[in-house]
């Protein structure tokens, strides 16, 4: 019986990845709620997630011959692509940046993608164990 860690750990890289997206994201918005001009961007973690986890699934193929047919990774990169939010109240400046809302999303997924390291952490220490046979 063979031991695949991909099985083994799930969802979880995926999740921690998508995640920390997320979080730099989230970061460059606040980073620029005075700058005019500024579209804040966010993503859409579900599609996002299942996005990364559709490309994980594929396999790695490669092109010898000029003939050969792509994948279609435009797709994929579409969907991960970050989203611009729409402003609750425009600004004069032409900022859509709201940092209320923004710090609020920030410590939100900050929560949640600690969560993620935790779920991983431990699913890791369960495999281990389960090496060690304890």
């Amino acid at each position: 019986m063979s031991l695949s860690l991909d099985k083994a750990l799930g969802i979880q890289p995926a999740a921690v990845r998508v995640r920390a997206q997320r979080l730099e994201l989230l970061a460059s918005n606040l980073a620029n709620a005075d700058t005019p001009n500024y579209k804040a961007q966010d993503i859409d973690f579900r599609s996002a997630l299942a996005t990364q986890v559709e490309r994980d699934d594929l396999l790695p193929l490669e092109q010898t011959q000029q003939g050969h047919l792509s994948l279609p990774r435009a797709d994929l990169d579409s969907a991960m692509a970050p989203l611009y939010r729409i402003p609750s109240q425009p600004s004069l400046d032409g900022n859509t940046v709201d940092p209320q809302f923004e710090r609020a999303a920030f410590a939100e997924n900050a929560m949640q993608f600690q969560s993620s390291l935790e779920f991983l952490n431990r699913r890791v220490s369960g495999i281990r164990s389960a090496l060690r046979k304890e």
